[in-house]
């Protein structure tokens, strides 16, 4: 499987100490068996939005999954304010399975609050999320997870992205708009499968991506920080039911709102480096 490793230079110029004992202190607090993954403590976040055609089955791979491979923790479902079934299906579900928890936005509030919403709660020394529209599979993580023993963050990439020629090509734009505005290059950005060391959370948790920019957000918070990540490729399914949300003109049109805020973050991240050194 061929893995590809984005190695980010430690620039002790730039990188303040926060970072660097940041790094230091996940790899001290990283469970020695994590490799063989049996024994990790696991919190899976779950974003869903008007998902009740997929939300059990997604739920209930992710709940074997763990099972299977002996890793304790926890689910949790971000319902996002859906006005399907999804919310009565997760009530539902957390009376079968006792590690699901459940997080609700009354009102939709985009994709990126909704993961950071799971993250905040999550309870566990690693935090992992995964799209719930059926288009990932919970055993990947198995691909993502021993990379932690290296990195603190590690992201799947779409080894053969299972979407239509339209979504394709806007995956492609923000790329290069990350790159043009941001000099930020990350193949795959918005890929839906990622793990990190819930210590990291506090120096990459996006305070301005909402919906198609959070993960850009935290990538830019990688990158500034000086924090290197894995990156690995991972599968990826067609969606068997529902509607994507993600190429709405209001979520494109929200983008670019988005992205002023992060040329702002990025030039606040870059000041403060350089007061620290």
């Amino acid at each position: 499987m061929p893995l590809h490793i984005m190695h980010r230079r430690w620039d002790n110029r730039r990188a303040d100490d926060f970072a660097r004992s940041l790094l230091r202190l996940t790899r001290a607090r990283r469970p020695p068996m994590l490799c063989a993954m049996d024994g990790t403590s696991l919190t899976i976040v779950l974003p869903c939005f008007n998902e009740a055609a997929n939300i059990e089955r997604t739920v209930r791979d992710c709940a074997a999954w763990m099972q299977q491979r002996t890793i304790s923790g926890e689910i949790i479902a971000v319902d996002d304010g859906s006005t399907d079934r999804t919310s009565a299906i997760l009530e539902q579900l957390r009376m079968q399975i006792p590690s699901l928890r459940m997080v609700r936005h009354e009102h939709n509030q985009g994709y990126g609050i909704a993961v950071r919403s799971g993250i905040d709660a999550a309870r566990t020394e690693i935090v992992a999320f995964m799209d719930s529209d059926g288009q990932f599979c919970a055993r990947d993580f198995d691909l993502l997870l021993p990379h932690l023993d290296t990195f603190p963050f590690a992201a799947g990439r779409r080894r053969r992205r299972a979407d239509s020629f339209t979504r394709n090509m806007l995956g492609k734009v923000l790329g290069l708009m990350n790159w043009i505005a941001l000099g930020l290059w990350v193949r795959d950005v918005n890929c839906g499968m990622k793990v990190m060391c819930r210590d990291l959370w506090p120096a990459i948790r996006p305070t301005h991506g909402v919906e198609k920019l959070f993960n850009t957000e935290m990538f830019l918070r990688l990158k500034e920080n000086g924090i290197a990540w894995a990156t690995v490729d991972v599968p990826h399914f067609p969606r068997r039911a529902g509607s994507p949300t993600g190429a709405k003109l209001s979520v494109i049109l929200r983008m670019f709102s988005e992205l002023r805020g992060l040329r702002r973050v990025r030039s606040s991240l870059r000041a403060a480096h350089e007061r620290s050194s």
